[in-house]
């Protein structure tokens, strides 16, 4: 009983501050007792109702100890007035026992109540936090059931165009080799300054670029994951710089490098890393067709090896950012809309992930995530 009185007693900022208040009134109205004649009977009864006040208010702000010790201290101020001012008066000191007494009971009372009404705000406010947090949670299984829903919805597109891509396979890729072959026939028939030489060479270049729109959807339609390796990233990003530097050159766009010297390795197949980082600088050089800056950096960030390329090109509308990687997505009449497809199919493969944040005018940024390769050459 004890421990629970002193912990009551452990007030706030806002009970101390009422603490004056009940000191004030207990004080001020024995006062006005001790002042007052006893000849005034009609004045002292007004002030032994008004020891009340404080009672209430204490049971109220204080719960039961707040409303026993008010009580109390107001039984000790009143008694000696009691047994002083109205010992010589008999038939008038029973009634002021009795007022005695009754402050104590309301006292008790008032703060019994009171306590009841806190402990049961106090039991309304943790119930109202536990549905709150119950709901919090629930929204965030919502949210990932909807995630999961939609991965699966993925997956079943990308299973259907799987089986699309075997059968176009066998039916589109055939005839395209014949057509190939008959074409080479008929260029070597022609001579060089023939007018009709010139038509063979569009025949030719046309069946290969359908032979590599053929090839991509295969590339991204194909399951199976590629056994990974120990891979350096570094040498990765230093073949595909290499292999576009002559295309760089020409499109007008500067490089640049903020690459360390060294990098841990990571999970990956090299051919396939390659491929990936190969179509994003591709795009990136598509983006800026009057030139531009192409930034590459690399560091290590919350047990991550990060790849960031950031491009000046044109930026992509806010409203296509969040399908850029869905299959036949693209904004250019020449795409296929598979190329980030495919790049996000190769980084996932490797456990790692690909974000990208681009504002339209000033450019894209795309930044890749992997996850470091112990000295074991596991994952962590």
């Amino acid at each position: 009983m004890l421990r629970r009185w002193s912990h009551n007693f452990l007030m706030s900022s806002t009970e101390q501050h009422r603490l004056p208040i009940l000191v004030s009134l207990v004080v001020g109205i024995t006062l006005l007792h001790y002042l007052t004649g006893t000849h005034h009977g009609h004045y002292h009864d007004i002030y032994r109702r008004l020891y009340y006040l404080p009672i209430v208010l204490g049971g109220l702000w204080f719960s039961l100890c707040g409303g026993v010790f008010t009580a109390l201290f107001v039984s000790l101020f009143f008694l000696p007035h009691v047994l002083w001012q109205w010992g010589n008066m008999p038939g008038h000191a029973p009634e002021q026992y009795l007022e005695i007494l009754l402050y104590n009971v309301i006292g008790v009372l008032t703060g019994q109540l009171s306590g009841r009404e806190k402990a049961q705000k106090s039991r309304y406010q943790k119930t109202a936090q536990e549905l709150e947090e119950s709901y919090r949670q629930l929204r965030q299984q919502a949210d990932t059931i909807i995630e999961i829903e939609e991965q699966l919805r993925h997956a079943d597109r990308l299973s259907a165009l799987g089986e699309l891509s075997a059968a176009m396979a066998h039916e589109v890729r055939n005839p395209l080799g014949s057509i190939r072959g008959t074409a080479e026939i008929l260029q070597d028939g022609v001579a060089r300054d023939d007018p009709r030489y010139e038509f063979t060479q569009i025949l030719l270049r046309e069946v290969d670029r359908l032979n590599k729109v053929v090839q991509r959807y295969l590339d991204f339609a194909r399951s199976e994951a590629q056994p990974l390796g120990r891979c350096d990233l570094l040498a990765v990003v230093e073949a595909v710089l290499s292999l576009t530097q002559a295309q760089s050159r020409k499109a007008g766009v500067e490089v640049q490098r903020h690459l360390p010297e060294t990098l841990p390795k990571i999970h990956a197949d090299a051919a396939q890393l390659q491929q990936a980082i190969l179509n994003l600088i591709l795009n990136a050089l598509q983006a800026m067709p009057n030139g531009g800056m192409l930034t590459l950096a690399a560091h290590i960030e919350s047990e991550e090896l990060q790849l960031e390329i950031r491009d000046s090109g044109q930026g992509i509308d806010p409203d296509d950012l969040e399908k850029i990687f869905a299959p036949f997505f693209t904004t250019r009449s020449s795409g296929t809309g598979l190329g980030l497809a495919i790049t996000s199919r190769i980084i996932q493969n490797c456990g790692g992930r690909i974000d990208v944040a681009s504002t339209p005018g000033e450019g894209t940024f795309f930044t890749l995530r992997f996850p470091l390769v112990t000295a074991t050459g596991s994952r962590p």
